[in-house]
């Protein structure tokens, strides 16, 4: 079975967009995953087919109406009736999406996307419906189909036979709750900069040891948000003690 995506969308022709090229769009011609787009637009009721109206008790810009909202996701949820997919709602008020997520969602049969548009949904949408409010960062875009994109491309390079090495997918940032190791490659030597040492030593332990040095030390110094969790999901010496270790070869 694919990993089905369902996209309700006012704007369905920026789907697939990204997804159509690369490992992505290979990925949808084999039929590892499929893709549905469903135009909001098509459930507002009345001739004009209006989708937002004023914000209640004043103030700039336009709110989705929720009457539409739900007709589109009822119309979404009874499609996939048979999967169960989760329904997330694009918007910076929502919970972080996390690499942890995304491994989840990558492992279950699909996820049906809500992109919000104008001001964003009403609120209501969200205490009749039982739907995921999901954001990608402290940033607000003109709508929620870019980071549908991202999420969806988060989720599809996650697919079995999707990416060629099976550890491509284990060895990124944040899978171990800390930042990559920097890479390098050919040439050796560039503008007087070379290609550190142990990584051309053929020493697998050394090399093991300067990456996970490196992806902490980077955590640390970059991330401080990451490096606090990674800290405290880490099991501590019984005294409270620091852990002291050896910094790998450079």
């Amino acid at each position: 079975m694919s990993f089905a995506a369902t996209i309700l969308t006012l704007y369905p022709e920026m789907f697939p967009g990204p997804l159509g090229r690369s490992l992505a769009g290979r990925a949808l011609e084999e039929g590892i995953w499929s893709l549905d787009t469903v135009q909001i637009r098509d459930f507002a009721a009345d001739k004009h087919r209006t989708v937002d109206d004023t914000p209640a008790g004043g103030g700039a810009g336009m709110v989705l109406k929720v009457d539409v909202l739900a007709a589109a996701v009822d119309h979404a949820v009874a499609r996939n009736a048979l999967e169960k997919l989760p329904v997330l709602a694009m918007t910076p008020r929502g919970k972080p999406l996390s690499q942890a997520r995304v491994r989840e969602l990558a492992g279950g049969p699909g996820v049906i996307i809500l992109c919000g548009r104008f001001e964003g949904f009403d609120e209501r949408i969200f205490d009749g419906r039982e739907i995921e409010e999901v954001s990608l960062g402290d940033i607000v875009l003109s709508g929620g189909e870019p980071a549908a994109i991202m999420l969806l491309d988060a989720c599809i390079r996650l697919l079995p036979g999707v990416m060629g090495a099976p550890s491509s997918g284990s060895e990124e940032s944040f899978e171990e709750g800390l930042l990559e190791y920097p890479h390098y490659t050919r040439p050796v030597e560039w503008e007087g900069r070379t290609i550190p040492e142990v990584l051309r030593s053929g020493d697998h332990a050394r090399i093991a040891a300067w990456r996970k040095h490196q992806a902490e030390s980077d955590t640390r110094s970059r991330r401080p948000d990451l490096w606090e969790h990674h800290n405290d999901a880490r099991d501590q010496p019984a005294s409270g003690a620091r852990r002291e270790t050896k910094e790998p070869d450079q």
